[in-house]
Formats: structure tokens, C-alpha cells, sequence
């Protein structure tokens, strides 16, 4: 892994500018509240950004609507546990430009359509479940079973507090053929389609002649028509 270190970095640095509003039915008072501005992490999730937002717009809400925050894009409610560029890659269209406009919600929250992600606890659970699905995939689940307690922490403060050596430190092992393997079980890709579904299939590294697949190869293998991929772990 240490050959692919820059290329690494260059992607866990990738930002999107982002624009937040409130929803104007949702403001108390007359005075409506200016626009929030932040760079976000591609590689992180809008829960944890949630506090920042909402710090910004709680004097403009009742304390009542702050407890299931969502966002919506255009209409569309954001799914809370979807990586950020996900998102953006699967509804941001490139003749929008730059900042993403986002709508922040208080109140209303669409149980029917979305995960409800109210504390980070409950997004770390649903990391540390994606991870654990990668890995039996990879390695059988034997390196997050070797893990101890301190690492899965690592892994999750560094994607949160977004330490590139903090979580690398201890996710290269997830990344790397376990022991005597000369590759991985399966590759753990997933696959989001246009109409924000996602296809899951297991995919093998190796063909048949024993060499190693390239990423075309493997999306063949794929039946439906495909929008964006996203590598899990």
C-alpha cells in the first residue's frame, strides 16, 4: 500500500464546498437567517456535520424540532447513511456549479424514506457493520475480529476527526491480502444504478486463468445499467 500512499491521500483530501439553508417554514421570528457555508469531506457523512449546522441556525428554530435533523437536495432527502460524495455524484448535476445548495430540516422527518442517524453513535454502528460486511468478504472477517476495541475506535475518530494517519494507521490492514493469500476472497464493491439503488454481487478478483481482473472485467459481470461505484473498504 505504501506505493499508492499520495493517491490515497489526494482522495481522502477531496472537498465539496457546500451551501446550507433552513427551511424558510421552519424559522421562528421574522428575521430569516443568512446562508451557512462549509468545505466537507467527500469521505464523510452529513451527521457529522449535523452539529456545526445546527449550531449556526439554533437561534432561528424552537428547541422542540432539533432532535431528527435531516437535509434535502431539490426536494430529495438526503440519506444520512450515504458517504457525502455519493451523494453529491448520484444528485449534483455539473452545469449546478459550485456551492451545493442544501436545505437543512428541524421537524417533518421522512421515516418512510430515510434511516434515522440522530447521533453519531448510531452512524458508527452503521460503519463499523459496512466494515465488518467488506471483511468477511476479503478475509473471511478475520482482521476486524483480530482488532481490538482501541482500533475500531481509531478507524471511526480518524474518518471523524478526519486524520488521514490516524485511521490509514490502522485500515491499511483491511486493505492488504491477509497471511499467506495472494489476493483477496472477494472484492467488496458496491454499485449505485440511476434510480439510487445499488447492486451487490459476489465478484471474484481472479479469472479463470488465474491473473487478476481489471475493474471492467468485474463490472461486466454486472447485469443492470450502473451510474456510480463505490468501493466499501
Amino acid at each position: 500500500m505504501s506505493h499508492d500512499r499520495e493517491i490515497l491521500r489526494l482522495i481522502w483530501e477531496g472537498q465539496i464546498p457546500i451551501c446550507f439553508q433552513a427551511d424558510s417554514e421552519e424559522i421562528v421570528g421574522l428575521q430569516q437567517p443568512e446562508n451557512f457555508y462549509l468545505m466537507v469531506s467527500r469521505l464523510s457523512y452529513l451527521p457529522l456535520v449535523t452539529d456545526k449546522v445546527k449550531k449556526y441556525f439554533s437561534r432561528y428554530i424552537s428547541h422542540e424540532q432539533d432532535r431528527n435533523v435531516w437535509f434535502d437536495y431539490n426536494g430529495i432527502p438526503l440519506k444520512l447513511h450515504y458517504p457525502i460524495g455519493v451523494l453529491y455524484d448520484q444528485l449534483h448535476p455539473d452545469e449546478d456549479g459550485v456551492p451545493w445548495n442544501l436545505t437543512i430540516h428541524f421537524s417533518k422527518f421522512p421515516e418512510d424514506l430515510l434511516v434515522k442517524m440522530s447521533t453519531r453513535e448510531l452512524l458508527e454502528s452503521h460503519f463499523m457493520s459496512c466494515l465488518k460486511e467488506a471483511d468477511v468478504l476479503k478475509h473471511r472477517g478475520q482482521i476486524i475480529s483480530s482488532m481490538q476495541k482501541k482500533d475500531h475506535n481509531q478507524l471511526w475518530q480518524g474518518l471523524g476527526n478526519d486524520k488521514f494517519d490516524q485511521f490509514w494507521a490502522i485500515n491499511r490492514r483491511l486493505m492488504e491480502p491477509n497471511g499467506e493469500q495472494e489476493t483477496f476472497k472477494y472484492i467488496p464493491v458496491r454499485f449505485y444504478s440511476e434510480e439510487d439503488a445499488y447492486v451487490q454481487k459476489l465478484i471474484t478478483p481472479l479469472n479463470k486463468n488465474g491473473q487478476k481482473k481489471t475493474l471492467g472485467e468485474m463490472i461486466t459481470e454486472l447485469s443492470s445499467p450502473l451510474k456510480k461505484v463505490v468501493l466499501l473498504f
